[in-house]
């Protein structure tokens, strides 16, 4: 056989189409940025609640160092979220953990000031039921889509935190009422956002099913 014709033959390129191959994407990480600020919300509860009632729980200084915390770990809650979600990192573990370190929060600070005499048991209770409330309803019609949180959900928590926050500090006078009022603000927003999850928990449980 001619050696020039083998050459050819060998340096001939393959024309036949090579499969493209394909790379899965990688699974998120469960220990990521966003996660770990969600877990460092729960562990917060224990200290700031240890904070809030140190001292018989008016001592200034402890109120101050528990709204201090109080307020770190509110401010996770903004920005998990923002992270899991700009960076591609939920993940089912955020998705249960987060809802349950801001409920965690929210009712720790509210039953603590209620135990406290600073805050009527009123208060405590009507928002406590509505986070159980629209929680249940979100879990009684999973299976029929997904209620988001809109809008008015998130003010409802930004006042919510806001109202908390003040009612912290140890205030008197002009800025106690103020926090008071902020607080009866809070408390109607947690009405009226509650009452608008009934009425889409209603239309998914009884209108068509979604599909994708």
């Amino acid at each position: 056989m001619d050696s020039a014709w083998v050459d050819t033959a060998r340096a001939r390129p393959n024309l036949a189409p090579v499969p493209a191959r394909t790379v899965e994407p990688s699974a998120v990480p469960l220990m990521n940025i966003a996660n770990i600020l969600t877990v460092l919300r729960i562990l917060i509860v224990p200290l700031f609640l240890l904070a809030l009632f140190a001292a018989g729980g008016h001592d200034a200084g402890w109120r101050i160092a528990a709204t201090v915390l109080f307020g770190v770990a509110a401010v996770t809650d903004r920005v998990d979220g923002q992270l899991a979600r700009k960076y591609g990192l939920v993940t089912d573990f955020g998705k249960l953990a987060d809802p349950i370190a801001d409920k965690a929060l929210i009712g720790s600070a509210l039953i603590g000031l209620s135990a406290l005499g600073d805050l009527a048991w009123w208060i405590t209770l009507v928002i406590c039921a509505r986070e159980i409330g629209v929680t249940l309803l979100r879990l009684a019609v999973v299976r029929r889509g997904v209620i988001p949180a809109g809008r008015g959900g998130k003010l409802k928590t930004l006042v919510q935190s806001l109202a908390i926050g003040v009612m912290l500090l140890p205030l008197s006078g002009a800025f106690q009422t103020a926090g008071l009022l902020l607080m009866y603000v809070a408390v109607a927003l947690t009405v009226i956002t509650g009452l608008d999850y009934v009425v889409q928990a209603a239309r998914l449980r009884f209108g068509p099913v979604r599909r994708p």
